[in-house]
């Protein structure tokens, strides 16, 4: 009773926080949407740090030069035409040594501006190549800003980025960050290293000048809300909306009591409701609302911290996949929808393969390899070493995720029978992403899922010189601290691999090596719900890492 009743509270004064921050919107008039999320981003830079969260409300407020639709296809949003080396604007160039790099020509789009009215320039793309590049910064994709040898300037508008090497998706430029010159360039280059901990993005988040997007960010409180408004300077289709509200419900049930409530409009399905709760909102609330089930490019896994000795053998970690029924648990958890997955390729991905070893549910192996990794079964019930240590893990996810921490409880009672001492420890999103993953500092496992754009190469979750650390300024995103030259050769040569036939052989060959030395632990891929009202059109959900925000202007709620 007394949970219940807690509960019941937070949900009221979510309630009331969420209509004080609408200003008690007026039920007939649209110009205004609240949207409901699970998590709160730990910064709002663009270039630090990936969390989908951030992404998600970036969306509505900067523009990547380049993005991936809903129909999985590259297209152009800051810049005026995608280059390609059929239409001239990409072009090979040898570089020293005999080596094929590729000059790519970019123009910015002629309306792009600031919301303080300054253009989008040239200058903001080298500044941000310079921010990228400089090695004492930590941004999160830093490989793309050390390919670029250089940015040759035409002029305001135009430039040429001269990539080190001619890659299958040269012109994919997404996680290139154009950043607002006028306002960070001091900020950086009085201290680079400190930069991250000193950009207005975070200490002046609703200055105008930082956004280029529909919407420019006008409030901001911390661990809850972010309230947008349009960009007076956006020159694109106008948005419907005056006012974004997005409000953040860590707790599931919460999150659904408040759109029941009134409070928010829609879920978004990107950080939305678990599955399985999505499922029974639409079978109760399907005249209210509509719930739309799409699967996608998103990898649902246990990222083990391979400095821990006891799971950097790789016998554990076998045994642990073997000790779970996957099958089962997706069928009873997700009715089905969230396949097993043995490798980090989605099946939606047309490299994707099950050419690769699986992990059925095998406890009496699983026993065995725990056997010969030296951890045998006590008295007690559990696994000790030859030193009477108790073999014990902890496991770290998100709080509130009703899902994840069903699916932990499952991990705890299957991986008891075999003699492992699970703990579960839970964490608000913002700082699992925000910190404890992002630093490594998860002593076993972590639950998350990774969500990628078509045909990936995960050269930033696995490449050996990705991990995080100090002296990188926490760049890079090889959180496990996976190290084999064997995948790195395979990232290196499937990025330069130019022909599709061979190209889909060597990305079957980097899933087989994933599936057999296990740099995580492959749960499900994972399906998103995604809540909206009666009425509401535009909105497409993409099924991969760049959001459905990323196209607000189409939204219409008449």
């Amino acid at each position: 009773m007394l949970a219940s009743g807690m509960l019941r509270v937070r949900s009221v004064l979510i309630l009331c926080a969420a209509l004080a921050v609408l200003g008690g919107r007026p039920a007939a008039a649209h110009d205004q949407l609240a949207i409901g999320i699970t998590q709160f981003p730990d910064n709002f830079h663009p270039a630090f740090d990936s969390m989908l969260a951030k992404s998600y409300i970036l969306g509505l407020a900067l523009r990547p030069l380049t993005a991936y639709d809903a129909h999985w296809q590259l297209v152009c949003m800051l810049c005026e035409r995608l280059p390609t080396l059929e239409n001239g604007l990409a072009r090979p160039e040898t570089l020293p040594g005999g080596r094929t790099g590729v000059a790519v020509t970019f123009t910015l789009r002629a309306d792009a501006a600031w919301a303080d009215g300054v253009p989008v320039t040239t200058d903001d793309v080298v500044f941000g190549w310079q921010v990228g590049r400089d090695p004492r910064s930590g941004v999160a994709d830093a490989e793309i800003y050390r390919r670029i040898r250089s940015v040759e300037v035409k002029d305001r508008r135009t430039f040429i980025l001269h990539f080190d090497r001619l890659t299958y998706d040269y012109n994919a430029v997404g996680d290139f960050q154009v950043l607002p010159a006028h306002i960070e360039r001091a900020r950086f280059v009085a201290d680079p290293r400190a930069y991250r901990n000193r950009t207005a993005y975070d200490l002046d988040t609703t200055l105008p000048g930082l956004w280029d997007g529909p919407y420019r960010i006008t409030r901001v409180v911390q661990g809850s809300t972010v309230v947008l408004e349009r960009n007076p300077y956006w020159r694109g289709r106008q948005p419907q909306f005056r006012r974004i509200v997005v409000q953040t419900v860590e707790n599931g049930a919460a999150l659904e009591a408040t759109l029941l409530a009134g409070g928010i409009d829609m879920i978004a399905g990107e950080l939305g409701l678990p599955l399985e709760q999505a499922i029974a909102f639409a079978q109760r609330h399907g005249d209210r609302f509509t719930t739309v089930f799409k699967p996608g490019l998103v990898y649902e896994n246990l990222e083990p911290n391979l400095d821990n000795p006891i799971l950097a053998d790789l016998r554990v970690r076998r045994a642990l996949l073997l000790a779970v029924d996957r099958a089962t648990l997706c069928r009873q958890l997700f009715a089905g929808r969230q396949p097993v997955a043995d490798d980090s390729v989605p099946p939606l991905d047309w490299v994707h393969t099950d050419d690769v070893v699986h992990y059925p549910y095998d406890p009496a192996r699983a026993g065995a390899l725990l056997d010969a990794a030296g951890w045998r079964m006590g008295g007690d019930g559990w696994r000790h070493d030859a030193a009477g240590r108790r073999l014990t893990l902890e496991l770290v996810t998100t709080s509130g995720n009703r899902s994840r921490e069903l699916v932990a409880e499952v991990l705890q009672a299957y991986w008891k029978r075999v003699g492992i001492d699970l703990r579960l420890k839970y964490q608000p999103p913002r700082v699992l992403f925000g910190d404890t993953v992002t630093r490594r500092r998860f002593p076993g496992l972590a639950m998350f899922a990774w969500t990628s754009a078509p045909e990936s190469v995960p050269r930033q979750m696995l490449y050996s010189t990705q991990i995080p650390s100090a002296a990188n300024n926490w760049a890079g995103e090889n959180y496990g601290g996976f190290v084999d030259p064997r995948m790195d050769s395979l990232i290196d040569a499937i990025e330069v691999e130019l022909n599709r036939t061979r190209r889909k052989d060597l990305w079957r060959q980097l899933q087989q090596l994933y599936a057999e030395e296990l740099p995580a632990l492959p749960l499900y891929f994972r399906a998103d719900a995604h809540i909206w009202p009666k009425g509401m059109t535009g909105i497409v959900p993409t099924g991969h890492q760049d959001p459905s925000t990323l196209w607000v202007e189409d939204w219409r709620w008449p």
